[in-house]
């Protein structure tokens, strides 16, 4: 097939894709998006980290605008007695949908003097995209619970906005 054909090929079904795409409704959905969860973190050494060390997260819980979610994410640790910075968080929300949530997140855990029982302090998350209907998706919020160190149980809260396209 010479040049001449495949640009007007190429031409043609950008046209067509673009044609199909404009009779379908698309608008900036902003809402509140709150997260509750139980984790459970396993830390420990990660050469992708400064410090090498970090964590894998895993967890569920529910949100009044997404129902039942899965929580996985991995994060550095940098250890500076007494407080822990965890930092490089990249966090993945899954609904019972299939379709993701992606966040950055970042944060300090803080001892409560309880033990080993440590708080999140100064932490954060920005959504960065997703999958399905949140592919495009934006937003942030802060991010709190805590975490008894010794076992790696705790609890997780977001709360903050979410944009995404809806059709």
């Amino acid at each position: 097939m010479n040049k001449m054909i495949k640009s007007a090929l190429k031409f043609a079904i950008g046209a067509a894709l673009l044609a199909a795409t404009a009779s379908v409704p698309v608008f900036a959905t902003t809402k509140a998006l709150t997260v509750s969860a139980v984790i459970q973190e396993l830390a420990g050494p990660s050469p992708r980290c400064a410090s090498q060390f970090g964590g894998t997260i895993t967890g569920s819980g529910n949100s009044a605008m997404l129902g039942r979610v899965v929580i996985i994410a991995t994060d550095c640790i940098t250890p500076q007695p007494p407080l822990y910075n965890f930092s490089q968080g990249k966090m993945i929300i899954v609904t019972t949908s299939g379709d993701q949530i992606f966040a950055n997140y970042s944060g300090q855990f803080v001892p409560t003097g309880d033990g080993a029982k440590f708080v999140f302090s100064g932490a954060t998350f920005q959504i960065t995209g997703g999958s399905g209907r949140y592919i495009l998706a934006s937003g942030g919020g802060t991010l709190s619970g805590g975490e008894d160190m010794s076992n790696g149980s705790g609890t997780a809260e977001l709360n903050g906005t979410i944009n995404w396209l809806g059709w």
